[in-house]
């Protein structure tokens, strides 16, 4: 959702098929628990300490920028997300994986452990609420599994008004095997993620390799950070 201008609260929200179904009951089952903000639209270069008229127009020009409706995909939109730090926290928290890119052959197998740096005073830390981690094309995986974090059962997130589901979250300790389709983006929470690359060689068609993006987001911090993935294909694997 979000606020459509800065004269009067007006909010545009948007809801999946599961709320829209939880809503048409109207047994007071739909309820909002959860939420969380961001800035996206803000440019903060654009706050004026010398701006003539005053202390009172420093952030004129931040006031007046225009905001963004609400659309789900979660690529574009809630990508820095307001979170509270500890007062006097000089640096904002990084995650760090260790590789800046993720390789991996047919069939093959990578653990992915997040840490986060600079973080509630330690140099590197794991986060409680672990991370969200999302796969933007999951028809390249035979398997993907988040793994450290106890959520309820699997859900399934409707993502596009009217539409069928493109995104599934993933609650541990359960794993998801995907199936050859059309292009789907998966979420997966944990304190790690595990990828099986898939070994069927129908979606290479006459490429050698695929790719997709990995995005890591720490629950607590609010830290992000992005990496391709390519996958090789291997004349061994099944057609």
């Amino acid at each position: 959702m979000g606020f459509l201008n800065n004269q009067v609260i007006t909010i545009d929200a948007i809801l999946t098929k599961k709320g829209r179904e939880s809503l048409a009951k109207g047994d007071g089952s739909f309820k909002i628990t959860q939420f969380a903000l961001s800035d996206d639209e803000i440019d903060y270069t654009l706050y004026n300490p010398t701006h003539p008229s005053g202390s009172n127009y420093f952030g004129e020009a931040i006031e007046n920028m225009p905001l963004l409706e609400a659309f789900p995909d979660e690529t574009q939109i809630m990508k820095y997300k307001l979170t509270t730090l500890p007062r006097g926290t000089a640096k904002l928290p990084i995650l760090d994986i260790g590789q800046s890119n993720l390789i991996l052959k047919q069939t093959a197998e990578k653990t992915i452990t997040p840490q986060t740096l600079n973080y509630l005073g330690n140099n590197q830390v794991y986060e409680s609420s672990g991370y969200t981690f999302i796969i933007s094309d999951a028809r390249l995986f035979s398997n993907i599994t988040g793994v450290g974090i106890s959520l309820p059962s699997e859900s399934a997130n409707e993502s596009n008004d009217g539409a069928s589901s493109n995104r599934r979250t993933l609650n541990s300790p359960q794993g998801f095997t995907v199936t050859n389709g059309t292009n789907v983006s998966v979420n997966a929470i944990g304190t790690s993620l595990t990828l099986k690359a898939t070994g069927v060689n129908t979606l290479f068609g006459s490429r050698t390799f695929l790719q997709s993006t990995l995005t890591i987001i720490g629950r607590d911090s609010g830290a992000r950070i992005q990496i391709p993935i390519t996958i090789n294909k291997s004349s061994t694997s099944e057609s």
